[in-house]
């Protein structure tokens, strides 16, 4: 059978898309998944369910690609890089914070030669993929698939308390509503897990249409490569079952995320020529940008050992509330995110005791540069659609990133000193003092020990015909091909401000409307 629309990843880009393509009755879409799929939140597993559970993101977890990647170039044990196999993907494993970009990054798109992607132009998009249960006013959406809230302050747990309080008292503005263009400053942060059920697109935008006729969704099959006649793309190669065939349409899709569609497209031999002769790919076109420009949110933690007694999260959100602003001397709004958070082992009398095996428990708080200098690479390891790409981060390779994160370290430091964290710890963990001594000390601390917030984005950038390493237009079409389409995280110039889950939803929104 031949389809109108073949959308290769059931992520939180491609159930969107999916959903909103197959409005249409005379459409037929199909989409393929390489992870399973559950049709129905009681056949959903409780690690992919219950927002609080953490292993389906464990390298060892089976929903989890538990890909690995280099961070610096001193590290010496490879970052795990956590991606979702399964239907909903990342957004099916991740800490369900649904956190809109600020409005620069957009803007920033559009500047670039991207002008439908200004944030004016996607407010409304925003608004429509989501139902806020806390505000309402012209920013935010009222009947949308995706159910977002706030924890209200007197539910905080004791380390976010005390950070608030901290944070407040050092003269930083509270911010009751992050997803308001013009937040910064301390507060709740807005989540996607009401009830405390992690709510993907898989849950919110796929589950309700899967009666639709005109819509088939097929899962654990694999992509392989895009079949091209010529320039236009015609099929995906795919495997399943011990099985490899071809699968027909007249537009492909790729919404395979800012790993596996760049792999996707090398494997089809459509990325820089010198790289697919090295490993025997023909050459169907040669775009440089594919694989290039991999953009992310480098993270370090600072780890604490709480005080006996203190209440810890345990089927509480872990992630809260936090701090967003702008390091000095920067001219890049809210470029630094600081958030507290606790962990523990299952606590007595919770259902799930005995069958998840308990937590380290500990307090943290997380420092992220949300807007790198720094830019990495995706290239293959192998014309094997099976085996893993090789991802280099190159974090921290600018003064000025490392600068930011120095800063964010101490700022931290300081807010540990408030007295509303005395009673919470016993001691810091790491950095330790010697880390911190010097500049050097902590640029050291900081290489060896940088982890991902698994927020890749931007290995199949948009841009316009005059970049030589746009791989997209804007309006997701693939330059130098027909029918071939990227609806995922990897079309963006840079990664956002934010966590990713809403911009990657709010993409494939916006390309919806462009697809015939």
């Amino acid at each position: 059978m031949r389809y109108d629309v073949v959308i290769v990843g059931g992520g939180s880009a491609g159930c969107t898309l999916a959903t909103r393509l197959s409005e249409d009755p005379n459409r037929s879409v199909l989409l393929l998944e390489a992870g399973p799929e559950y049709t129905d939140l009681e056949t959903l597993p409780d690690e992919l369910k219950l927002g609080y559970r953490q292993e389906a993101s464990d390298i060892e977890s089976p929903f989890n690609w538990a890909y690995r990647g280099q961070g610096t170039a001193e590290q010496t044990v490879p970052m795990q890089v956590a991606r979702g196999k399964v239907m909903g993907g990342s957004g099916s494993v991740n800490g369900q914070v649904f956190l809109r970009g600020v409005p620069e990054d957009y803007d920033d798109w559009a500047a670039g030669g991207n002008d439908q992607w200004s944030f004016v132009n996607l407010l409304p998009f925003f608004r429509k993929l989501e139902t806020d249960l806390n505000v309402r006013d012209d920013f935010h959406g009222s009947d949308g698939p995706i159910p977002v809230w706030r924890l209200p302050r007197e539910a905080f747990l004791p380390v976010n308390e005390a950070f608030h309080q901290a944070t407040v008292d050092a003269g930083f503005p509270e911010d009751s509503d992050m997803n308001n263009p013009d937040s910064t400053g301390t507060g709740a942060v807005p989540m996607n897990n009401p009830d405390g059920i992690r709510m993907s697109a898989s849950l919110a935008y796929l589950n309700p249409s899967r009666h639709r006729l005109n819509l088939t969704i097929k899962a654990n099959v694999l992509a392989h490569r895009v079949v091209f006649e010529g320039d236009r793309a015609v099929g995906v190669e795919v495997a399943s079952g011990g099985e490899k065939f071809t699968v027909e349409g007249s537009e492909i899709i790729l919404c395979a995320g800012g790993i596996a569609t760049p792999q996707l497209l090398l494997l089809s031999g459509v990325g820089p020529a010198a790289h697919l002769n090295e490993l025997g790919i023909p050459v169907v076109k040669d775009a440089p940008g594919v694989g290039q420009n991999l953009r992310d949110h480098p993270l370090i933690t600072i780890e604490l050992e709480p005080k006996e007694g203190v209440k810890l999260a345990t089927i509480e959100p872990r992630i809260q509330s936090g701090l967003r602003y702008t390091a000095e001397g920067s001219d890049t709004r809210n470029d630094m995110q600081l958030f507290p958070s606790s962990f523990t082992g299952l606590r007595a009398g919770d259902p799930l005791q005995g069958r998840s095996p308990d937590r380290p428990q500990g307090m943290r708080i997380t420092c992220i540069l949300k807007l790198a200098d720094s830019v990495g690479e995706l290239t293959l390891t192998s014309a094997d659609a099976s085996q893993p790409p090789h991802l280099e981060y190159r974090y921290f390779e600018t003064e000025w990133d490392r600068q930011r994160m120095r800063e964010a370290i101490h700022l931290s430091l300081k807010f540990l000193e408030h007295p509303s964290f005395g009673p919470l710890i016993e001691q810091r963990i790491s950095p330790t003092d010697d880390n911190v001594a010097s500049d050097d000390a902590l640029d050291a601390w900081l290489r060896q020990n940088v982890a991902t917030t698994q927020h890749t984005s931007g290995t199949c950038k948009m841009g316009p015909e005059s970049d030589p390493m746009a791989v997209v237009d804007q309006y997701c079409r693939v330059r130098g091909m027909q029918n071939l389409r990227v609806v995922d995280l990897s079309v963006c110039p840079n990664v956002v401000r934010a966590n990713t889950n809403a911009t990657a939803i709010v993409i494939a929104e916006r390309a919806a409307g462009w697809i015939s």
